[in-house]
């Protein structure tokens, strides 16, 4: 459904309004800012009910997604609140638009495009309500289908692996001593430099067991850290790094066969196999951390949450992922939550300046002291205290 919106100086037709993209790293704060009218332009598979509320609250007139309304995975509620509040919707735009979109510049959205003037940035596929509906109900069902699938699917990988989850039969013993230590499991993540970087703090302070998985042991060594593990694809890996004098362990099937042997072989580096059902590498290394008597196991690398659990694409991975997750139990946290402990926010350094400014103060104090009477620093210094300690002992009296 489109709603048609015409200026008192443009009678061009379509919705006319000042142009916002909330998508990237500031697209939250772009959020805060929203006005009524406002043509936005967002990056939102599966819109929630929350964003959604947020744009129905500014009162905006359209809103351009770069991703699907509904991508088919859950029966989101957001396309219908949306639609129903009167907001034009258009999805899987061009993804190079929010490069295009200027924010506060008067555009105009017509027939799935985003226009400023006459030229045209971006367009994409105009979203109408008989679409929503049918594609939730369909997406009702398929949830469904799925979760019984993924039942399955988890039974099958407990029965098979029961002696691995419960008693860590087929995990390599590894002379790299983690009991009652902090380990820190890093992952290949699209977002893995910001929160290496964030996780600095907690490095430093606690010096904790590195173990890299995959490509990010390349990335680890890159930011000027050395895994004590590393357990992934060799082909994954540089030469150098696999022969830093890290303990390398291949993951590999339940019959003992590993991906990337030939290549450890070449290079002459010696090499343990975790043989397992699953092949995520990320999930051995939480299951050899637990076993290893860990005292907390901190997993820089994609989350497994509802949307992980929803997502069809990662069904084969799911079983293993939570039941590993599950077998840390209470030791398991995620990274983030880590880097929120040691955030310090920008006007959290207030108490700071006040310590330095009486830091301040009092050598300003000694200074004075010491540099005043016709004897030396230290007794001038002796002489000034005896006096400020004999007129407190006269006051009080």
């Amino acid at each position: 459904m489109s709603t048609m919106i015409f200026s008192r100086t443009d009678d061009t037709p379509g919705i006319h309004g000042h142009t916002r993209d909330c998508t990237g790293a500031k697209g939250s704060s772009t959020l805060a800012k929203l006005g009524e009218g406002d043509i936005v332009v967002i990056d939102a598979p599966d819109i929630n009910r929350a964003l959604a509320q947020k744009l129905i609250d500014a009162k905006v007139a359209g809103v351009v997604n770069t991703a699907a309304f509904t991508t088919g995975n859950v029966p989101n509620f957001g396309p219908q609140m949306l639609l129903d509040a009167g907001v034009t919707l258009v999805e899987n735009a061009d993804p190079a638009l929010p490069g295009k979109t200027k924010n506060g510049k008067k555009g105009r959205l017509d027939d799935g495009k985003i226009f400023y003037g006459d030229r045209s940035i971006g367009k994409g596929e105009i979203l109408d309500e008989d679409t929503a509906r049918t594609r939730f109900l369909d997406a009702r069902e398929a949830l469904v289908d799925h979760m019984e699938a993924l039942s399955g699917n988890t039974a099958e990988f407990v029965s098979t692996e029961a002696p691995l989850l419960i008693d860590g039969l087929g995990v390599p013993e590894v002379e790299v001593d983690m009991d009652d230590r902090k380990v820190l499991i890093v992952s290949p993540d699209p977002e893995l430099e910001s929160k290496l970087k964030a996780l600095r703090y907690f490095i430093r302070e606690y010096d904790p067991v590195l173990i890299g998985v995959d490509q990010a042991v390349d990335e680890l060594v890159r930011h000027g850290y050395r895994p004590s593990v590393i357990i992934g694809d060799p082909e994954l890996i540089s030469s150098d790094n696999l022969r830093s004098g890290a303990t390398v362990i291949l993951p590999a099937d339940p019959d003992g066969h590993a991906a990337g042997l030939e290549r450890i072989q070449d290079l002459g580096v010696g090499a343990m196999t975790f043989p397992a059902a699953t092949r995520d590498a990320t999930d051995l290394a939480l299951l050899l951390a637990e076993y290893h008597g860990a005292s907390m196991v901190v997993n820089l690398g994609p989350t497994v949450d509802l949307e992980r659990i929803f997502d069809t694409a990662s069904a084969p991975d799911t079983p293993s992922s939570m039941l590993s997750r599950l077998k840390v139990g209470s030791r398991f946290v995620d990274s983030s939550a880590v880097a929120e402990l040691y955030r310090v926010s920008r006007s959290g350094g207030g108490w700071l300046w006040a310590i330095l400014g009486i830091i301040a103060a009092v050598v300003v104090i000694i200074l004075i002291a010491g540099l005043s009477g016709s004897e030396g620093f230290v007794d001038n210094l002796i002489d000034s205290w005896n006096n400020i300690a004999t007129k407190f002992q006269d006051l009080f009296s």
